[in-house]
Order: C-alpha cells, then sequence, then structure tokens
C-alpha cells in the first residue's frame, strides 16, 4: 500500500457549495521526493473571504487556475504512476481534506482512487501515545505555511517519525 498524505486548502467549509483552491499530496516514504500539486479554479460563485485568505490567493487569481476535471485527472494519473497497489489517503484533518478530495474525484471523474476510506495522522497519534489530548503536529520538520504541499510534507514527517520512534508499521 502506498500512503498519501494530503493537505487541502478551500475558500468555504465545504465542497459544491464553496471550492477547493489548491492540494498537495507526497507519496510517504523516506525520501518524501514524491509530490503533486493543484490549483483548481473555483466551481461556485459562493467564497468565504477569510476562508480564501488563508491560501493566500485573491479570488481573482483563483479564477485564473486550471479547470479542476484536468487537475483531478491529473492528480489520478499521479496517483497510478506512483502508487502499485490502491493509494491510501492520510491528513491531519480527514474530516475535512477528504470531503474536498472525495468529492472533486467523483464530480470531475466518476471515481475516487482512494476508495471509500480515509485516516486521521491525529487520531493515529492519539492512539499510539495513548492520550487523546496530546498532538503530534511537533513531530513536523517542515514549516506549517498553508502551501499544502508544505504542509503536506510535515505531515509525511511527522507520520515517519511515528514509524521510527514509535515502531508504527508502514508498508510500502
Amino acid at each position: 500500500m502506498a500512503y498519501i498524505m494530503v493537505d487541502v486548502e478551500s475558500d468555504g467549509p465545504i465542497p459544491g457549495d464553496y471550492s477547493m483552491i489548491s492540494f498537495g499530496a507526497v507519496l510517504v516514504n523516506e525520501s518524501l521526493n514524491t509530490s503533486f500539486y493543484g490549483q483548481l479554479k473555483p466551481v461556485s460563485e459562493q467564497y468565504i473571504p477569510e476562508a480564501l485568505a488563508v491560501s493566500g490567493f485573491t479570488r481573482e487569481e483563483t479564477l485564473q487556475f486550471d479547470e479542476p476535471q484536468k487537475v483531478m485527472q491529473d492528480f489520478a494519473a499521479w496517483l497510478k504512476e506512483n502508487c502499485k497497489d490502491r493509494p491510501v489517503f492520510i491528513s491531519d484533518n480527514n474530516g475535512f481534506d477528504w470531503m474536498f478530495i472525495c468529492w472533486y474525484f467523483h464530480h470531475f471523474t466518476g471515481a475516487n482512487p482512494f476508495g471509500h476510506s480515509s485516516q486521521n495522522l491525529g487520531s493515529l497519534y492519539k492512539g499510539l501515545v495513548k492520550d487523546t489530548f496530546q498532538n503530534f503536529k511537533h513531530l513536523r520538520k517542515t514549516k506549517h505555511t498553508h502551501h499544502p504541499v508544505d504542509d503536506a510534507t510535515g505531515n509525511a514527517e511527522a507520520l515517519l517519525t511515528l514509524k521510527k520512534e514509535y515502531g508504527l508499521k508502514i508498508k510500502w
């Protein structure tokens, strides 16, 4: 299985009514040198300025981004090229990131290469340390910048630390 760490930036809280602006994905392995970055044109006229501001882009800039169908087709091709079998979706906040990626895949390509499930890095860490009040974010090496590849890379670094320091078994 190939673990793919994903991070999403959006201009609102839910897909369809609002838009995924950009996302990053990193193939989790020792080198963390294989990534995907997509910038997507909005699918809705609605947006929340404060939510969009997190991404660092203006509405005018996002209107020049790539068509979502192309980006999702490119991402599906990237997954197929970089994963020998079914990829495993994992993120810091899979409740948020997953709903956007899943919706966009189904809406624009008709299928989600990740299947019907996702994993949450924070929950995994809490289980390993046996404390639901603990947070993994101190394990990141790459600064959290809200550029989705940076953020996915930092989270992948944390996952690799869990593998090394806590004996987490990850097959790749």
